[in-house]
This record gives C-alpha cells, sequence and structure tokens, in this order.
C-alpha cells in the first residue's frame, strides 16, 4: 500500500454522505491535509471557478465525491437536472485536476451503469453489454462518462485516475426526504413516522419481490482510500485501461420485503406491510460481482440490521 499522510487531499463533496465518509475515513487515517470547499465557496458547474479552484491550491489527490443523486423518484422527475449536473461536475473536476499537475484522483460512481438485464451478480466487463434501466438512464450515462474521462486522461497523459462504482449506499448523513430519497432512507423515515403517529400499516413502493444490494457508507469510504492506496501496477494487475473501474459491495442482496421486514424490526414497527404494485420495481435484481476488489485485499465488514441501526440512529439525532 502507498499512504503519504502528508499529501494534500481535496474531497469534492464532503459535505454529502460519501464525501463526510471520506473525511471521516482520512482523518481516522492520519491524513492530516485535507482540503475541502462549500457550494458557497466553489460552485463546481462551474468551469472557470473550478479552474481557478484548482490554480490556488497544491492538490495531490483528489476524491470525487461530488453528484446530483436521488431515488426512482427523483430520477424519473428530474433527468435533464441529473445528466446536466453530473456531466460538468466530474469533466470540470476530471480535467482541472489534469490540467493543475494532480497524478491521483478516484472517481465514484454507480452500480446503475450497468445493464438493466445484465447478468447477476454483475462483472466489471457488462459495462457497455446492453441497454440500462430506463428511470436512471440520465445519471448512469453521466456516469459512464466519469469512467471514460478518468480512463482517456489515463492513456493520453499518463494519469492515475481510478474509478469505484458503489452498490446502493446507506449511513449516517443520508438525504431522508419523504419523496426524493433512496429506497432505505425513505423506509426509515416512513416507518419512523409510522411507529410515532401509530399507524397501523405502511405502504412500500411496488412488489417487494426485486433483489438489491445494500452497502454501509463508512465500508465505501474504506474500500476508496484502500483502492487509492494501492501501487499503481497492483491496481492495474485487476483492471484494464478501457475497463478500469472496480466493483464496491457486500456481494449479498435481499428482496425489498426482506429489507422493509428488517426496518421494521430496526425501528420498532409492528404494522401491516402493504406492497402497491401499481409502483415501478426497477431493475429486478442489482448485485455486483466484487471477486476483483476481495482479490485486491478489501471486503465489507458491517453488516445490513447493524448498519440500519446506525443509519437509524443518525435519522434520529440529526433529522426526526
Amino acid at each position: 500500500m502507498a499512504r503519504d499522510r502528508d499529501q494534500v487531499i481535496y474531497i469534492a463533496g464532503h459535505r454529502g454522505m460519501v464525501g463526510s465518509a471520506l473525511v471521516r475515513r482520512l482523518t481516522a487515517l492520519g491524513y492530516g491535509n485535507l482540503l475541502t470547499a462549500t457550494h458557497a465557496e466553489l460552485d463546481l458547474l462551474d468551469q472557470v471557478a473550478v479552474k481557478r479552484f484548482f490554480a490556488a491550491q497544491r492538490i495531490d489527490q483528489v476524491y470525487l465525491a461530488a453528484a446530483r443523486v436521488g431515488g426512482i423518484h427523483a430520477n424519473n422527475t428530474y433527468p435533464a437536472d441529473f445528466i446536466y449536473q453530473n456531466l460538468m461536475i466530474e469533466a470540470n473536476l476530471i480535467h482541472a485536476a489534469h490540467e493543475h499537475g494532480v497524478q491521483k484522483l478516484l472517481f465514484l460512481g454507480s452500480s446503475c451503469i450497468y445493464p438493466q438485464r445484465a447478468p447477476q451478480p454483475m462483472a466489471e466487463e457488462a459495462l457497455l453489454t446492453g441497454p440500462l434501466e430506463p428511470t436512471n438512464e440520465p445519471y448512469a450515462i453521466a456516469k459512464i462518462a466519469g469512467i471514460k474521462l478518468c480512463e482517456s486522461h489515463n492513456r493520453q497523459h499518463g494519469r492515475d485516475y481510478r474509478s469505484v462504482m458503489p452498490t446502493n449506499l446507506y449511513g449516517p448523513g443520508d438525504n431522508f426526504h419523504p419523496e426524493n430519497s433512496h429506497v432505505i432512507p425513505g423506509l426509515l423515515r416512513r416507518f419512523h413516522e409510522a411507529v410515532q403517529t401509530g399507524a397501523e400499516l405502511v405502504t412500500i413502493w411496488g412488489t417487494g419481490t426485486p433483489r438489491r444490494e445494500f452497502l454501509h457508507v463508512d465500508d465505501l469510504a474504506a474500500a476508496c482510500v484502500h483502492v487509492m492506496e494501492l501501487y499503481p501496477a497492483v491496481y492495474r494487475a485487476q483492471t484494464q485501461p478501457m475497463r478500469s473501474h472496480l466493483n464496491v459491495g457486500t456481494g449479498t442482496d435481499v428482496t425489498i420485503r426482506e429489507l422493509a421486514e428488517t426496518i421494521a424490526r430496526v425501528t420498532g414497527f409492528r404494522g401491516e406491510l402493504v406492497f402497491d404494485p401499481a409502483k415501478p420495481d426497477g431493475t429486478p435484481r442489482k448485485l455486483l460481482d466484487v471477486s476483483r476488489l476481495q482479490a485486491l485485499g478489501w471486503a465489507a465488514t458491517i453488516g445490513l440490521e447493524a448498519g440500519l441501526r446506525d443509519a437509524y440512529a443518525w435519522y434520529r439525532e440529526h433529522a426526526a
């Protein structure tokens, strides 16, 4: 592992769930020169502002965790926002990093880059082998472009820009908006409110049969730093110049029904679970093949129920 705690590391999106977890992880490992900027200090959609920011700093590494994110409802409602904002953020940051001599960068994508009907579990080779899930295609296209931006800078300029594709994330700092959140924070909030109001049932979108994999954000942060600390030759041994991304997940999945039952247990809800088949299910199954990352020495350590209890405790303290 290559660990230089004196390097200046810029975490883009440090106030988000992933970015804040990266700050926690890097701080715990003794990295003392962490650089951050709020939206008021730096608008990542502004190319000129981003270039000025890099020109004014001496940055050695970048963790690109800034993104416009949301669940099925948000992706369906704001497709133009999702593709435009994510394309602009990654293009501005990756190119500015290169122009100002940053040799190491980690781009965070998403498992939605894979085709809707990709063989399960989804290996890195599945990228660009079939149509995407329609509900989040604009977001997925943007994330695929980010991977290719990193690979293209590596091929043309000899940079060491790496990409990780996490599965569905949850944990402290998540977005618990009643409409625009992902499935876990949305369900945690709904079940919490049902307990508080004494409701006898909770309605859940879809049939409950789709299978999903969930990763605690602190596990993701640990994986990201692990990947960044790998010597270049070790990283390249498990990747290819035009398939350079690595999957990050647990390697196990549950049905949405099983997830809801676990969340009911975590929140103390004892009423009835009702599934609404008129609402979209999304992709039938999304499980990542994480064998490459495991071969590089990393595996998830936070179990689903323990992770949900941690996320629920954070919600009750900060957002409820």
